[in-house]
């Protein structure tokens, strides 16, 4: 008798919440879609999320002094896009080496630009700069991380090689010594390259 109870009261609860748990359950896979955008739809930029050999979204950032900087500044020249954080260890050990390709290949055929995504204090950027002794590397921030976001940016360090029309052509996920034989080979070939 109380078994026969028992499954009428769980009939009915599933009844008359049945409807409210099918809601969730729809709510949670449009949350959960929303999430996960696949490659070629819109982003908070308004442009399509770029793969390799397409386009990268048109960016304007603030550097450190305050000034607007953007994709466009650099038009015609092959962009090392870095993107790391404060608090990253892998960073830490690439940037030295990032700085040092800038000080070989950086110039008119070639920039390297970096970009602190997240919460990252202004103050806190450039002592992490004056830490590892780098000087001559751009340091933008992305603190909603709308360019991280756009350019498909799992994890850290990532960095994006962009040519001189603004697609990428490489990226790598975790830090690189770019200042190595084969790395700079590379990237010779790619400013070699015509526009």
């Amino acid at each position: 008798m109380k078994s026969t109870v028992l499954k009428e009261n769980s009939f009915i609860h599933l009844k008359k919440h049945g409807l409210l748990y099918l809601l969730f359950a729809i709510v949670l896979a449009v949350v959960f879609y929303r999430i996960q955008l696949s490659p070629n739809q819109k982003t908070g930029l308004d442009q399509e999320r770029p793969e390799v050999g397409h386009p990268a979204p048109d960016f304007t950032l603030r550097n450190l002094q305050g000034n607007l900087e953007g994709l466009t500044d650099h038009k015609d020249k092959v962009i090392i896009l870095n993107f790391w954080a404060t608090w990253c260890a892998p960073c830490r050990k690439e940037m030295p080496e990032l700085s040092a390709l800038q000080e070989t290949l950086g110039g008119a055929d070639l920039t390297v630009l970096t970009v602190a995504t997240g919460p990252n204090p202004p103050a806190k950027i450039a002592e992490f700069f004056e830490q590892i002794g780098v000087s001559n590397l751009p340091a933008h921030r992305d603190p909603r991380q709308t360019l991280a976001r756009a350019m498909n940016v799992l994890g850290l360090p990532i960095t994006s090689i962009l040519d001189r029309n603004g697609a990428e052509v490489a990226r790598l996920l975790g830090d690189a010594n770019w200042h190595s034989e084969s790395a700079l080979a590379i990237l010779q070939a790619v400013i070699a390259q015509e526009p």
